[in-house]
Parts: structure tokens; C-alpha cells; sequence
């Protein structure tokens, strides 16, 4: 049985910040994509995903951070991901994705 997954979203004046908190696996990942995808479509700023409080990714969960990037990227918008753990960012740079997707420290 997988972990909550909670999402939350923060306007601020130049981008829309979406905390993730919890796991992100096959069980939960269509919720994140639900939410990504609407977020993407209904505001006309830049997308960090803060993933500070992030425990676990697995392949799907990558998979809807790619499919929200390239939507993203049609509405001519940016997705920083920001606070990865050190095991999480290993995946981005194992699979090659931190080099498609900002990412801060």
C-alpha cells in the first residue's frame, strides 16, 4: 500500500508553486497528473514543483512530470522542479531528465 499522496498550490506574483508531499507511485499518479494538467491549463504563469516533503518517485510518477512538461512547454510556460532529496535526484539524473527540467536546489 502506497503513502498519501498531498498536493498543494501557491499563487505568487511570477509562478505557481505546487508542493508535493508523500509518494508518487502508479497507485497516486494519476491524481498528480490531474492536478498538474489542470494547474498548467487554467494559469497563465511559470510551475515550480516543490519536492521537499517528496519521499518516493517511481517511473510513472517521471512519466507525468515529462507529460506535464511538454504540455507546459505548448503553453509556452516553464516547470522548475525545486528540493529534490539526494535518492530522488539521482533518478532525474540516472534517466537523463535533469536535462530537460530546471532544477534548483
Amino acid at each position: 500500500m502506497s503513502s498519501e499522496l498531498k498536493i498543494r498550490e501557491e499563487q505568487l506574483s511570477d509562478s505557481m508553486t505546487v508542493y508535493i508531499s508523500g509518494e508518487v507511485d502508479i497507485y497516486t499518479s494519476q491524481a498528480l497528473k490531474d492536478k498538474l494538467y489542470e494547474i498548467i491549463d487554467s494559469t497563465p504563469t511559470d510551475l515550480v514543483i516543490d519536492c521537499r516533503e517528496l519521499k518516493y518517485i517511481d517511473s510513472t510518477g517521471l512519466g507525468i512530470f515529462v507529460g506535464a512538461l511538454k504540455k507546459a512547454k505548448q503553453r509556452e510556460k516553464k516547470i522548475c522542479i525545486s528540493n529534490l532529496k539526494e535518492n530522488i535526484k539521482k533518478l532525474f539524473i540516472i534517466t537523463g531528465l535533469d536535462k530537460l527540467f530546471i532544477i534548483k536546489e
